[in-house]
């Protein structure tokens, strides 16, 4: 279970194949999207200031993305790279229940950290998404299925549906606080806070989603381990 790469890129879209130079130039327009989007307060990302950035000339990015989506979607396949040494592997072994609040706590210290490394690109993942970007929309879906499918098999068996609804429901509350806090507008939205108790205010997020986890996962365990016990009596 580990994030579905996209297909490996041998010609441009003019459909002429890559050689050495072609390669170069588009992993020096991609990296030049990251550096943008590293930036927090940067200003709006388009084709135009990825082809300044990459010192190209804007016709050129066309060569190799024809579109933002294009570009996202290859600017996504390098981070999403990173997501398994992120927070992916510390979901690979069983938590076990006298350390399942540590365990909880942890993952998500490690997945709100990758959030906020990699926050305006995942922002803009979102918002293309959401705005009907079939392409975008399919690979958000794609890439987080491991960790659904993961965070299902913490909860209980891997093949247990209601585990898979579970944890999608809990995935889409880790998201929406994750949104939330690395939202550049996150100081205005929670004006009611000052800007010096903020960061106190994002660990009490994250702590409460913590134990909204760990509650869950304890619930569903003990669910399952008095099935099981009622089982075996049934059956003896």
């Amino acid at each position: 279970m580990t994030t579905t790469p996209l297909a490996a890129v041998s010609h441009n879209q003019v459909g002429q194949k890559l050689g050495r130079k072609g390669q170069e130039t588009r992993e020096r327009i991609i990296a030049a999207m990251l550096r943008l989007l590293a930036d927090r307060d940067g200003p709006l990302v388009t084709l135009s200031s990825v082809a300044k950035e990459a010192r190209v000339r804007p016709p050129n990015v066309y060569l190799y993305f024809p579109d933002m989506g294009d570009l996202l979607l290859a600017a996504l396949d390098r981070v999403m790279g990173t997501a398994e040494a992120a927070y992916l592997a510390r979901l690979r072994r069983r938590w076990s229940d006298e350390e399942l609040d540590l365990c909880c706590v942890e993952f998500l210290d490690a997945y709100y950290a990758f959030w906020e490394r990699h926050a305006r690109l995942l922002h803009m993942r979102n918002a293309m998404a959401d705005a009907g970007d079939l392409r975008v929309l399919r690979y958000r879906n794609d890439v987080t299925r491991p960790l659904i499918d993961l965070l299902a098999e913490q909860i209980g068996s891997s093949d247990n549906d209601g585990d898979g609804v579970i944890a999608r429901v809990l995935l889409t509350g880790l998201e929406r606080i994750a949104t939330v806090v690395t939202n550049p507008q996150f100081s205005i939205m929670t004006s009611s806070i000052a800007e010096a108790d903020q960061p106190a205010h994002v660990r009490s997020l994250i702590g409460a989603e913590a134990e909204i986890l760990s509650v869950m996962i304890a619930h569903r365990r003990a669910q399952a381990s008095r099935a099981a016990h009622l089982q075996r009596a049934v059956t003896r």
